[in-house]
């Protein structure tokens, strides 16, 4: 039980998929200008990375393995998470339109998302079990999640202040994205 608290620890903080290992950053500097945007890309990250982390873990061990064909291991990843994103896509445009507009052209982009493909090659790479698979890519998508709410909080904020010209918009959403990326490096020690 202890080995999974700290593997959900160091998925959130330490090793966020998103601050600590700089993947994912497309959507992240994309959807955060809205909370209600970052909190609907949330959602999807954490549905489609889930599914995708446990379904990409079975195909390789229990088909690409047995058959010696682990070289296709980032064609099959990728069907899988283009797959999942298409089902996610058309649920939302028919359950919730608003959600649907407001991510755009972001909602697609989950399929070529290296944060939920980097999740799926660690969760191989690392030799997980399915449950530590299940429970580290659920813990990388809330993490993904947590820092996306975090900074969409922080961009709302800094729109309301008076920002320098040259730091205006995409200059000042770095520079705060910096330091989000240092408070979690605090988490280092940790674990």
């Amino acid at each position: 039980m202890d080995e999974y608290i700290v593997l959900i620890v160091s998925c959130i903080f330490v090793n966020n998929i998103l601050l600590a290992q700089f993947l994912g950053n497309c959507p992240f500097f994309g959807t955060s200008k809205k909370m209600e945007t970052a909190v609907g890309m949330s959602m999807a990250v954490i549905f489609v990375l889930v599914l995708a982390g446990v379904i990409t873990w079975v195909v390789y061990n229990f088909m690409l393995v047995p058959l010696n064909l682990t070289y296709l291991r980032t064609i099959a990843f990728i069907l899988v998470i283009a797959s999942l994103v298409q089902f996610v896509e058309m649920f939302l445009k028919k359950s919730i339109p608003a959600l649907y507009a407001g991510l755009g052209i972001f909602l697609p982009l989950i399929t070529t998302n290296c944060a939920v493909f980097g999740a799926c090659v660690i969760n191989i790479d690392k030799e997980y079990s399915f449950m530590k698979a299940l429970v580290a890519s659920f813990s990388f998508a809330v993490g993904f999640g947590l820092a996306l709410i975090l900074f969409a909080g922080l961009r709302e904020r800094i729109l309301l202040a008076r920002v320098p010209g040259p730091l205006q918009d995409t200059s000042i959403a770095l520079v705060a994205a910096g330091i989000i990326s240092l408070t979690f490096f605090a988490f280092r020690g940790m674990v």
